[in-house]
């Protein structure tokens, strides 16, 4: 790999059509095999509330079937709007597995019609060994498993926070450390190369828990806040109840709230003004000095205004917003007959699916930028504020043990 004057052997391709045998620099030659997934898949309709959450999870499994095994590229990819890696976070019970199996369920079924390999894996707890070295090697595979650009590729890291220790954590173990360096090179490396073939969900419960360079290389977030509505609560209630009852459904318009198109309009819409009390101080003080967010320069100060509040707040989280903002500019599905016939979209050449989404694609407005700034700030500032209150809570239980050793001390001298 070292040696000099590899490029002519190591960018030239070739490929036999007649034996669909492909020669790509010193790669080796080999067909990309799914896996047989035992997992019990979700309808869409089956994730109550989580509106975008849901909505981005549906757009993003059509986007991976426009990748091109030929060209080794996603038009997505190349046009700014493909998501490599997303956090899904949520408290307990909200519904971040129904979202994997639903997204798992969604792509697996396009595979199937197009005749793609698809990929599925999970890095869990398992993966963490006591022997120096290993859980990075387990990490690594899993990190190749999904990027083979043979194959249409989705991986998922359940509790990240338990699985990937924080540095300068005294308490994270060397293994989960060694996760966290593979994690944190592999999405956002010197090496890193997104061909627009596979897409990496991180999902937590206690996402303030993860350590914030990895926890800022997920490119969107997900917030999976599970039923939040009137409708919301009866839809879930009808839906865990099954069939085997005779209880009349009453005045209620079944699974209409979830409607995606009118749910995810308004969770956009509602992000017009920033939800966490910290960042809605810091919005009010920008909008009453500049007014409007109207340019590219007041929308600069808003975002200076958020990195003074908020240290953490850098360069890479303007590249996330930025890049969440041209998600939006591409705010359409992919239409469901380009995935069931594949001769409509999925068997025509690179360029022409690329002439045919950059068709569908919405311009970028400035209400869009706001909402994502405030997507993406809020989730820090409440990331942020969690961290905060666990760390004073830490210390108030440490200061109440000195207390306690010191009363036992007195008393024991007395």
């Amino acid at each position: 790999a070292n040696a000099p004057r590899l490029a002519p052997f190591t960018a030239a391709a070739w490929r036999v059509e007649a034996d669909d045998f492909a020669i790509r620099g010193f790669e080796p030659a080999r067909r990309g095999k799914g896996a047989t997934l035992a997992m019990t898949f979700k309808e869409p309709h089956e994730v109550v509330g989580n509106h975008i959450a849901k909505y981005q999870a549906m757009k993003l499994a059509k986007m991976l079937m426009a990748y091109d095994f030929d060209r080794r590229l996603n038009p997505f990819a190349e046009l700014g709007g493909f998501i490599f890696t997303f956090m899904g976070d949520g408290k307990p019970g909200t519904g971040k597995t129904t979202l994997i199996q639903m997204m798992a369920g969604l792509i697996s079924g396009y595979c199937e019609t197009a005749g793609y390999a698809f990929r599925y894996q999970n890095l869990s707890t398992d993966n963490i060994d006591s022997y120096q070295g290993k859980s990075g090697q387990n990490a690594k595979a899993f990190i190749d498993a999904i990027l083979d650009p043979g194959v249409i590729g989705f991986g998922t890291i359940d509790d990240i926070d338990q699985l990937a220790g924080k540095r300068g954590d005294r308490q994270s173990s060397a293994g989960q450390l060694e996760i966290t360096a593979v994690l944190m090179e592999s999405f956002a490396g010197a090496n890193t190369v997104v061909r627009g073939n596979c897409t990496f969900g991180m999902f937590s419960n206690y996402p303030e828990n993860v350590d914030d360079a990895l926890r800022q290389r997920a490119g969107a977030r997900f917030l999976v806040d599970g039923p939040q509505t009137r409708e919301d609560y009866i839809d879930i209630l009808h839906l865990l109840m099954g069939k085997n009852h005779a209880i009349p459904l009453g005045a209620h318009d079944l699974y209409g709230a979830q409607e995606i198109k009118r749910a995810v309009a308004r969770s956009f819409e509602s992000h017009a003004k920033p939800h966490e009390a910290g960042l809605l101080n810091v919005f009010d003080r920008v909008h009453a000095a500049e007014g409007e967010l109207d340019t590219i320069a007041k929308l600069g100060t808003y975002l200076k205004a958020i990195q003074e509040a908020d240290a953490r707040f850098t360069g890479r989280a303007i590249k996330n917003i930025t890049d969440a903002v041209k998600v939006r500019a591409m705010d359409f599905e992919l239409p469901d007959a380009w995935m069931e016939e594949p001769e409509l979209f999925l068997r025509k050449g690179y360029d022409e699916k690329k002439a045919m989404i950059e068709a569908l694609r919405v311009p970028i407005t400035t209400e869009m930028v706001i909402q994502e700034i405030n997507r993406y700030a809020d989730s820090e500032f409440r990331y942020a504020d969690k961290s905060d209150e666990a760390a004073v809570e830490a210390m108030v239980r440490d200061l109440a043990r000195q207390e306690e050793a010191r009363r036992r001390y007195l008393e024991g001298k007395g």
